[in-house]
């Protein structure tokens, strides 16, 4: 499954660890990094085993709004609020909505207007500023276009918006794209610019062999190069803008299985995870194709509704599978970039470490890049501060828009206690770690769930606010219900679960 890009950032402001602001008292943990004491457990209102609730998250500016998405949730309801216990459309997947008012509490359940079987609704989550509207991305839907109940192109992808007036969600629109093709996964990320009126989509499995902007989008011929979409809204009219391919398009490349957008949307970033070049730094040498499945970044821009190719962004120690461009995150005026390489292999612990000695395989990386009018460069790469073979540090990205504070995810990293980064007793348990900015980079908080599991994976889904860090654990395990529940009870295996910290 292709990995789900952070599309909230462009909304929210930086999350600080500050022990005197009451939202965010805490405790040192064992290796100096503040914890925030505030954390509250949430759980879907039908949780079943086997639905991955958690995988995928969203944030609100405010930290008040919460989407999270349970991809293989199995009712055959439609719309807003019907009826949950009806399992009739096995992993069609569901989005639950949780506000914040006192408390946490879940506002909406929301499902596809035509929920079909593997449709993976919330594939891709993304919120407006204002947490009014919402982008969920099914990559599995299988209709054609302006035909939601022809099922003849399996796998083609949608994206669905929603919109919330008072407490209400209406569905808005379904959002197919131009080429709408079989097995493309359209909507396996997608991207909202903050006022929500700009939305980039990822299809990492489309086939044209086009290259860079508005190519020829009907030549099938470079199978799972990938493609990003951009669509507007006029009024409650979504119409597509851009349709954008990778400036060296190769097969295998999954560009667009990560993606990125600045707060006014001017800006947009791409992963190809699969990308195989040798290059380092940014506009390098894109057609040696030495170091297989390397990865890469790929920054446009937007000027009077077109868009442009900007950088093709490389790590400085590129290496054959390191998947850099697994994730992006992009700050809020578009010139911080961070991509995630999950199975980068070095021993470096902190910032601007030895990249280069690669004996802790797929402990992973992220690297910061800045921009200067319309020049990029690296200013850092960065590392855990228990680096460990296997951790996937970098699988998720988070910048928030001031760009001054990064949270990273490390899915597989192995803690099973919350205040020792040593104790790896718990294979797969995953983690979180932040980062903050002053003079320079400097880890400052190590999260992980209050009673972490082996294999729980906490942190595939990951969104940072002002107020709230917030992680999901898509192979949690209780069978609790809604919120702050009994999570000892694992006896609905893979059910998922979401932490928030510090709201």
């Amino acid at each position: 499954m292709w990995r789900i890009a952070l599309v909230l950032l462009a909304a929210c402001g930086r999350f600080g660890f500050d022990p005197a602001a009451d939202a965010l008292t805490g405790d040192m943990s064992d290796a100096g990094m503040f914890v925030p004491a505030r954390q509250t457990y949430l759980k879907a209102s039908n949780t079943e085993a086997d639905d991955y609730f958690g995988m995928t998250m969203a944030l609100s500016a405010d930290g008040t709004t919460l989407a999270v998405a349970a991809l293989h949730e199995d009712s055959g309801a439609t719309g807003v609020n019907g009826d949950q216990t009806s399992n009739t459309a096995t992993n069609s997947g569901a989005v639950y909505i949780f506000i914040h008012s006192g408390g946490w509490q879940q506002q909406a359940y929301l499902k596809a207007s035509n929920p079909d079987a593997n449709d993976n609704f919330g594939s891709g989550l993304a919120l407006s500023a204002d947490g009014n509207t919402l982008a969920v991305g099914a990559s599995g839907e299988s209709s054609r276009p302006g035909n939601p109940t022809d099922n003849s192109l399996t796998d083609a992808g949608a994206v669905y918006l929603f919109v919330r007036t008072g407490t209400t969600w209406t569905q808005q629109a379904i959002v197919k794209a131009s080429n709408a093709d079989a097995r493309d996964t359209f909507g396996a990320v997608v991207a909202l610019s903050a006022d929500g009126n700009t939305l980039a989509a990822g299809a990492p499995a489309e086939d044209s062999a086009a290259t860079g902007v508005g190519g020829s989008q009907a030549s099938n011929t470079a199978m799972n190069s990938g493609a990003a979409y951009v669509f507007t809204r006029s009024g409650q009219t979504w119409s597509q803008e851009g349709y954008i391919k990778a400036s060296n398009t190769e097969a295998a490349d999954e560009f667009g299985g990560a993606i990125a957008l600045s707060a006014d949307g001017n800006t947009l970033a791409v992963g190809a995870l699969g990308e195989d070049s040798a290059a380092t730094g940014i506009n390098g040498d894109g057609t040696d194709n030495s170091a297989k499945i390397s990865g890469a970044a790929y920054v446009y821009t937007r000027a009077s509704k077109s868009w442009s190719f900007q950088a093709y962004v490389k790590a400085s120690n590129t290496d054959a599978s390191d998947r850099f461009g697994t994730d992006v995150s992009l700050s809020g005026d578009g010139n911080l970039l961070a991509v995630g390489a999950p199975f980068e292999g070095s021993t470096a612990t902190g910032i601007d470490g030895d990249q280069h000695n690669n004996a802790a395989g797929l402990s992973g990386a992220v690297y910061l890049f800045s921009r200067s009018n319309a020049t990029w460069q690296q200013s850092a790469y960065v590392k855990a501060s228990n680096t460990g073979a296997g951790d996937f540090f970098g699988e998720r990205v988070a910048l928030t828009p001031d760009g001054a504070t990064l949270a990273v995810s490390a899915i597989e990293e192995a803690s099973g206690n919350p205040g020792d980064q040593s104790d790896d007793a718990a294979s797969g348990a995953g983690a979180v770690y932040v980062f903050a900015f002053t003079q320079t980079w400097a880890q400052i908080a190590y999260l992980k769930a209050p009673y972490p599991d082996a294999t729980d994976n906490f942190g595939y889904g990951l969104a940072v606010c002002p107020t709230a860090v917030a992680a999901g654990a898509f192979n949690e395990s209780s069978a609790a219900t809604g919120i702050d529940g009994d999570s000892a009870d694992n006896s609905a295996s893979s059910a998922g679960a979401a932490y928030v910290f510090g709201r």
